[in-house]
């Protein structure tokens, strides 16, 4: 009887696991067609070149106008600069905790880190205008701070928490032989991190890279808060400016059904989806490439 009852549990919990499985991608593919039947409304009346190409967006004016290139360089400076200020810290960060940091300090180090996670988005972008904002004006000669710069840094503390702890699980995960090895022709501990341990560790950084981009990409109310909003075509940091993501959640509340500009909204956020697609993709193949990286 025990055995017909573990064949059925057995059997119950693989056909469980199995229809989690089909549900997540059915959700994934509803999305996916949501976003391409609504977007397909809107570029019946907008050229996708155009969309793409210009920079006025006004879809309320007379003619309106459905440029959205502005947006997209916006979201790519902000989540680049994030990324420039994540990638080094975090990488370092995960680096120092797994090869150097103490079992106290490490103790006291991972859980506050993690914790930054926790916060939420509202309160860091909240601390970006009260806190960040002033700083920036005063450093730049400007009136406020609410800028691409301050957009990256909010950014980039919120990515910081992913990039450390799958950067460090990476890093904790290489085979003790490899450091031995090293440590046995003589390396340092310095060269071995650098040469030996950090290489071996790539796919899982490189993931942790990834995520950290999607982060930084999709992120909406710290961006919201403390870009300025300006729909205008930004030449560096310190100009102001509104992120894909922002648009959509100021304009979709307020814009009447089933207009064009509703269908717009949705060819945002479809061009978003298709860039964080493509993120991933690219990262899906850099990992399938560095675990081929051997030790020799």
């Amino acid at each position: 009887m025990k055995l017909v009852s573990r064949k059925h549990t057995e059997k119950f919990t693989a056909r469980f696991f199995k229809a989690c499985g089909f549900g997540a991608g059915s959700v994934l593919i509803a999305l996916s067609l949501m976003l391409v039947w609504n977007a397909a409304a809107f570029f019946i009346h907008v050229k996708p070149y155009d969309f793409v190409s210009k920079t006025q967006w006004d879809p309320t004016g007379s003619p309106s106008a459905y440029g959205m290139l502005s947006m997209l360089i916006s979201t790519m400076l902000v989540a680049v600069g994030a990324m420039l200020i994540a990638i080094p810290l975090g990488i370092g960060t995960a680096a120092f905790l797994a090869e150097y940091a103490g079992r106290k300090l490490k103790n006291m180090l991972k859980p506050a880190i993690e914790m930054l996670a926790a916060i939420p988005s509202v309160a860091i972008g909240f601390l970006g205008i009260v806190v960040i904002s002033p700083g920036l004006a005063g450093l730049t000669g400007r009136s406020n701070g609410l800028n691409a710069l301050n957009g990256a840094i909010l950014l980039s503390v919120m990515a910081l928490p992913t990039i450390i702890t799958v950067a460090q699980d990476a890093i904790d995960g290489i085979p003790i032989s490899y450091k031995e090895a090293s440590f046995g022709i003589g390396a340092s501990r310095w060269q071995t991190l650098t040469q030996v341990t950090i290489p071996a560790a790539a796919p899982g950084i490189l993931a942790a890279i990834m995520l950290g981009v999607g982060r930084a990409i999709g992120e909406t109310m710290t961006v919201l808060m403390a870009t300025g909003n300006a729909i205008a075509l930004p030449h560096g940091f310190f100009d102001a400016v509104r992120t894909m993501t922002a648009t959509i959640a100021i304009e979709m509340g307020e814009v009447p059904f089933q207009t064009t500009h509703y269908y717009a909204l949705f060819s945002v956020a479809i061009l978003l989806f298709i860039i964080t697609l493509v993120i991933n993709m690219i990262g899906e193949y850099f990992v399938g490439r560095f675990k081929k990286f051997e030790i020799r």
